[in-house]
């Protein structure tokens, strides 16, 4: 029972006193800070086998400091600085960053370091999973499908690069926060897609990366400078998609297509925020890929039955998302509806003029939409030719026995 709570509390809390203490001790510290927290954790699953605290979270701040200085201390590091913070003020001022907006205050600023331009994007997305939000190097490994030492290396530099640059613990200037928010927006965007479909061998969804990206840009939409029609309709996005993340797999963890799913499980109270939040990205001059995406997620939210759906619509979002931003997987997307019109020929020339490589560990997206489009021309052979392409180039478990159950379909 104590590991499980420990457990949660690291994962619910570990970014918040990490961004804490670095608000005091200075990003100069940050791996000693990390220390100092996970020591504390350690601590607590120890201690609290015979007895827990009255104030758990209490206790984890109160110890992460005393930590934090020992630490300090014990490393000669900046011997001014600590004996200011051993002395009577020193807990009093610690203990008024832990106020609320003061805890959303620190955390926003960690999120702006994660994703400073200094840092290369595959260290950015490490970064903010493991000093924001608590991920293990094991958890961002097997969420981002890479080696745990290359994550442990990417970490390395990312502090390495903070501390060489001497990055501060503070917003962008004012003139720079649009640049640096879009960067933001889109590891906030990777982190929950690689948890809407994650590449993970063994799970489909991730709803830790989805959530969390949902906290964040929450915490994000807190502050009016930040604010803005992209941002709203990002977290609109993420609301649609969310709203369905139950009914993706069914009780035997089978993958269920839209097509499938039970619209009624779909969860109202996050469709009716993402709604609220699209009318306000509309209040915002301007116009993001952000805007189109939720507006797709959207048709297909509003429509009672898949036959419902208003593709032409879709057709119409898709195609302005591909001209303010030209994308593989958007003309992919696009085949895919041309060929629930019935546009065969329409969607077959734009698959005939992908370039594979374009889409990376999703090439078997790729071949299943040729076999979607071989099977609605009633070439039954050529369908499943293609679906065993598909098969063999996915890695995800629920992917291939989902394809190879459509294979036996066709078989028979």
């Amino acid at each position: 029972m104590e590991h499980k709570i420990v457990d949660h509390l690291f994962r619910h809390h570990y970014g918040k006193m990490v961004a804490i203490l670095t608000r005091f001790f200075g990003l100069s510290n940050i791996e000693t800070i990390e220390d100092a927290v996970q020591d504390t954790f350690i601590k607590a699953t120890l201690q609290w086998r015979t007895r827990l605290p009255d104030n758990p979270e209490a206790w984890l701040t109160k110890v992460a400091k005393n930590r934090t200085i020992d630490l300090l201390r014990s490393l000669k590091a900046e011997r001014n600085r600590v004996e200011k913070l051993a002395g009577t003020s020193a807990p009093i001022q610690l203990n008024d960053l832990f106020l609320d907006h003061e805890l959303e205050d620190s955390q926003l600023r960690m999120i702006f370091v994660a994703c400073h331009p200094k840092l290369k994007p595959t260290e950015q997305i490490a970064f903010a999973l493991k000093t924001i939000s608590g991920f293990s190097t094991k958890e961002i490994a097997a969420a981002l499908l890479t080696k745990e030492d290359t994550i442990n290396k990417r970490l390395s530099r990312a502090k390495q690069t903070i501390i060489a640059n001497k990055l501060k613990f503070d917003f962008p200037h004012q003139n720079q926060i649009q640049d640096r928010l879009a960067r933001v927006m889109e590891v906030l965007y990777l982190t929950f897609n690689e948890g809407f479909h994650s590449t993970n061998r063994d799970k489909l969804i991730r709803e830790d990366l989805c959530g969390e990206a949902i906290r964040l840009c929450k915490l994000l939409l807190k502050k009016e400078k930040f604010r803005s029609g992209a941002l709203y309709a990002l977290f609109a996005l993420f609301c649609f998609h969310a709203s369905r993340l139950e009914s993706k797999t069914n009780e035997a963890n089978e993958i269920v297509d839209i097509k499938e799913q039970d619209r009624k499980t779909w969860y109202f109270p996050l469709i009716k925020m993402a709604n609220v939040a699209m009318n306000k990205a509309m209040e915002y001059e301007d116009m993001s890929i952000y805007h189109y995406e939720a507006a797709i997620a959207a048709e297909h939210i509003k429509a009672k039955t898949f036959e419902e759906t208003n593709w032409e619509k879709i057709l119409t979002w898709y195609t302005l998302l591909q001209e303010l931003k030209p994308d593989t997987f958007t003309l992919l997307n696009m085949a895919i509806v041309n060929l629930q019109l019935n546009n065969f020929d329409a969607g077959k020339n734009i698959l005939d003029g992908l370039s594979i490589s374009d889409l990376g560990q999703r090439a078997y997206l790729y071949y299943g939409s040729y076999a979607e489009y071989y099977a609605k021309r009633d070439d039954l052979i050529l369908a499943i030719s293609y679906l065993e392409k598909a098969i063999s180039t996915t890695s995800n478990s629920l992917e291939k026995a989902y394809l190879t159950k459509k294979k036996l379909q066709l078989a028979n």
